[in-house]
């Protein structure tokens, strides 16, 4: 099997869970009882802990010969924790199970990330075909569940989270090459580790980078928690909730597989300053409730303000780290894109959708338009000039 499509594969089985989990994980809790500032408080601990929580993941990711040992245990964990929910823990106990799942699922992709951007880059193929192909499993769990929520009970979403997850543990297994975590075969030791994610966070540039990057990532956060509440609001159902998904995601793969050589000219600086003001653009308009025809282009948009940011920040942490603090600056950018940032986002998202609704986009505009004065000041720094 060509390794692409092994890469690809890994991508699938842990993006065709998060397809599930992103939109309709809160209606699984609404389900159950739970109301929007509940639902916020929950999906947002794991975010907000995670600046900790996953440059200690991926330090301990290094301590392994072998990089993709760290996702095989991973993935085994969430497929536990996940099977766990299903027990009658109420508000507190999904709390602490949720915290333990999402903290080990999102430390998955940012981990796979650091072996395909190697392999992309030793074996010459474009990052965005695997990376694209999960993208693709997401549209089919996002759909698959839409649909299956039209007739079924929420209860399925658990099930199909739990069969992800395993199946995310046996494609980490079979389909990752063995890439050793150090060239030499061995892995470092602690303090080395260490001083590699120490040097990170005193990085000035790497850290405007992320921050900037993150701020515009994590102004999804209304989108992902309560898009699928506030469109029901208006009347559309669940299984348009579905479709208007995939017209997102499939912007991202169009973006993802076949705008290479564009993507290359304008590198990632141009990209991040792109993704910031599609973003602001996307979020000041969902915050009106438009009509239904025009929920697609707009969510066409999120090429730019998903797939075009998360490119430009990939890019940039890969230019400002080195071998040896890789996997630990992919954790902090994921951390603060998709953790703190995105944490503290979500968790003002359940209020504010309990009191203005849609409207609580305005807020996403705002991080956005942050995010791109961060991106601005990229501009002009020689040492992110190509090489």
């Amino acid at each position: 099997m060509p390794l692409t499509v092994r890469l690809g594969l890994v991508y699938g089985a842990i993006f065709i869970g998060t397809g599930v989990s992103s939109p309709y994980l809160p209606v699984w809790f609404a389900h159950h009882g739970l109301n929007g500032g509940r639902i916020g408080l929950i999906l947002s601990l794991p975010m907000l802990a995670r600046a900790f929580t996953a440059p200690l993941l991926a330090v301990w990711a290094d301590s392994f010969r072998l990089r993709r040992t760290a996702l095989v245990l991973l993935s085994a964990g969430v497929t536990a924790a996940y099977a766990a929910m299903v027990l009658p823990l109420g508000f507190a106990g999904w709390a602490v199970v949720w915290f333990a799942a999402s903290s080990m699922f999102t430390t998955l992709s940012p981990l796979a990330d650091v072996i395909v951007l190697r392999r992309a880059r030793v074996d010459g193929f474009n990052f965005g075909w695997p990376r694209g192909i999960g993208s693709a499993a997401f549209i089919v769990g996002n759909v698959g569940m839409g649909a299956i929520l039209t007739r079924g009970s929420p209860e399925l979403v658990l099930v199909w989270m739990v069969a992800a997850a395993g199946l995310s543990a046996l494609a980490a297994r079979f389909l990752l090459p063995p890439d050793p975590v150090r060239e030499e075969g061995h892995a470092g030791d602690l303090s080395d580790r260490l001083a590699g994610l120490s040097g990170l966070l005193r990085d000035p540039v790497f850290m405007t980078a992320v921050v900037s990057a993150g701020l515009i990532q994590s102004a999804h956060a209304f989108y992902y928690a309560f898009s699928t509440l506030a469109w029901k609001r208006q009347g559309i159902p669940e299984n348009l909730t579905g479709v208007l998904w995939a017209v997102g995601v499939s912007a991202e793969i169009v973006f993802m597989w076949f705008l290479e050589p564009w993507r290359r000219r304008m590198g990632p600086r141009h990209l991040l300053t792109l993704g910031a003001a599609a973003a602001i653009v996307r979020w000041s308009a969902l915050a009106l409730s438009p009509p239904l025809w025009m929920l697609f282009p707009l969510q066409a948009l999120h090429a730019l303000s998903y797939a075009a940011t998360f490119f430009a920040s990939l890019l940039l942490v890969e230019r400002l780290s080195t071998p040896r603090n890789a996997s630990a600056a992919q954790a902090l950018n994921s951390a603060l894109s998709g953790g703190v940032l995105s944490g503290l986002a979500t968790m003002a998202s359940g209020p504010l959708f309990d009191r203005f609704g849609a409207r609580g986009y305005l807020l996403m505009a705002a991080m956005c338009a942050v995010g791109l004065v961060g991106a601005l000041r990229l501009h002009g720094l020689r040492r992110l000039d190509p090489a």
